[in-house]
């Protein structure tokens, strides 16, 4: 137990449930001084589970991770349990069993006849409303919920979950408990996904919109999120298609449904019947073989991408006036374009657009269609500053201007994608949704603006919080991409919140709270 860390008053505590989970709950806790009892329908899976997190601390121990001493008593704190009846004298019990609402209330009922009635019950859910678990209850003030994120020791945010009548002590002490183990525990109102799994949906679901309208392939979405995707030199890990495919199809697609269905179809987070047919074609990912990505021995098979065009004379460059010209003229001629300069484009002349949230086809209004082609600036495009630019054609583009379009900005040796026509591109409404996603929590007060920052950066391995991440592209520049591709769609999905607009009004901070 860290010396800083506040009091708690939990010195007994029981695990229900020795999976993956209970596991990681349990070495915790033992670690932080706590004694701990695990229980598990099947008594093999105590053993193991006991075996198993000895093993772990004697690792540590062997690594100079933590004194041999303090591993051999964290490891004494582990207590197999052969019954429910055994957790009588806890003060903490936690859940981490399947996930139906129906077992989870069932097995408190079961333990409210066996705990003291100050015992407080925690349930470990991800998706399950901790309110409807503890409708279960007779005395329901006492369920809180606890929600780790797999691997539970290395993953060092936990989300401790309000129901609606959870006593407000009960989570001071669990905040107390997380802080002791090691974790930075976040609050949460209870709302389906909690913080995480509900600020998680923009990334998958917005890209899974992309792919259905025909945007780009599954590779070039994911190498987009990966490359051009850039906050300070950090970019996001693995592409959503790559992410999911880890995951498993068979856990994302049901949470994607269950949180659309809770929200009462709320359209931000829609799920994709891309998603529903890969599933019932046992397309899951990774553990497959097959998912969006074939795999081999475990390694992914990717198409390589195909060559940048050859044009032998690159055709001179005219940009089209507005706030980002100069930074495509400036780039463009960088990498040995001509710049034209006129009010308007010769007939000779490439024509650059560069919208946020339009589409090419609404940019190059007034303009000669067939030459234009727009380049994506929400992230940095100027030599040297990017591994990878996105070019997006209308419908009218002829391939010549295109791949003229391509030659010029692959010049300096970065990636180049090229996209059917889109609102937003790729990044673009991929990134607004997400940050949309989250000033939708904030404004819900579901939790803190920097709680919600904390728990999305370090649960999901974002490059940065999405509200900081709205902040350093500008919530104006995020409001006109919503606002544009809502004008554009007609679809709800992309309609600019309150939380969004009046920080954008007034020029403040998304984490600016009120």
């Amino acid at each position: 137990m860290t010396d800083l860390a506040p009091p708690h008053p939990y010195k007994q505590a029981g695990i229900v449930g020795t999976g993956a989970m209970g596991r990681g709950i349990a070495q915790l806790l033992a670690q932080s001084g706590v004694t701990v009892r695990l229980f598990d329908s099947n008594p093999e899976a105590v053993a193991a589970a006991i075996a198993q997190i000895g093993d772990t601390f004697a690792r540590l121990a062997e690594k100079g991770r933590m004194d041999p001493a303090a591993a051999k008593a964290a490891s004494a704190r582990l207590q197999p349990a052969a019954s429910p009846q055994a957790l009588a004298g806890c003060d903490l019990v936690v859940e981490a069993i399947v996930e139906r609402l129906e077992a989870k209330r069932a097995l408190f009922a079961e333990l409210e006849g066996i705990v003291d009635a100050g015992c407080v019950l925690a349930s470990n859910t991800s998706s399950l409303s901790v309110t409807a678990i503890a409708a279960g209850c007779a005395r329901p003030q006492r369920v809180v919920g606890w929600h780790f994120f797999n691997p539970v020791p290395l993953m060092k945010v936990v989300e401790v979950v309000n129901g609606a009548r959870t006593e407000r002590g009960i989570v001071d002490d669990m905040v107390a408990l997380s802080r002791a183990t090691g974790h930075l525990p976040v609050v949460a109102q209870d709302t389906p996904g909690f913080i995480v799994n509900h600020a998680g949906r923009a990334y998958g679901t917005e890209s899974l919109k992309a792919l259905s309208e025909g945007v780009a392939d599954i590779p070039t979405i994911d190498r987009i999120l990966r490359e051009q995707v850039g906050f300070d030199g950090s970019g996001f890990r693995l592409g959503p298609f790559e992410l999911m495919d880890l995951t498993g199809l068979d856990v994302s697609h049901p949470v994607m449904e269950s949180i659309y269905r809770q929200f009462y179809d709320e359209a931000r987070f829609r799920p994709s019947v891309i998603t529903a047919q890969r599933v019932a074609a046992g397309l899951l990912g990774r553990k497959t073989g097959e998912g969006f990505y074939r795999y081999a021995d475990g390694k992914q098979e990717s198409p390589a991408e195909p060559p940048v065009p050859s044009v032998p004379v690159l055709p001179p460059v005219w940009v089209a006036p507005g706030p980002r010209q100069a930074l495509v003229a400036e780039t463009a001629a960088g990498l040995g374009a001509t710049i034209e300069t006129g009010e308007e484009p010769s007939a000779a002349a490439l024509v650059l657009v560069a919208p946020l949230g339009l589409d090419a086809t609404a940019a190059a209004g007034g303009l000669p269609a067939e030459r234009v082609v727009a380049i994506d600036t929400l992230f940095p495009i100027a030599t040297g500053a990017c591994q990878r630019r996105v070019l997006m054609t209308t419908p009218a583009t002829r391939p010549e201007w295109r791949d003229a379009a391509q030659a010029l900005f692959a010049a300096d040796g970065a990636r180049v994608s090229v996209l059917r026509d889109s609102p937003g591109f790729i990044a673009q409404r991929v990134v607004a949704m997400i940050v949309s996603v989250a000033t939708e929590i904030a404004q819900q007060r579901i939790a803190s603006p920097a709680d919600i920052d904390t728990a999305v950066r370090i649960g999901l391995g974002y490059p940065r919080g999405p509200l900081t991440m709205g902040d350093m592209i500008g919530a104006s520049a995020i409001l006109e991409i919503l606002a544009n591709m809502h004008r554009l769609t007609g679809d709800p999905r992309y309609r600019p919140g309150a939380w969004l607009r009046r920080r954008a009004q007034l020029g403040l901070s998304l984490l600016q709270d009120d």
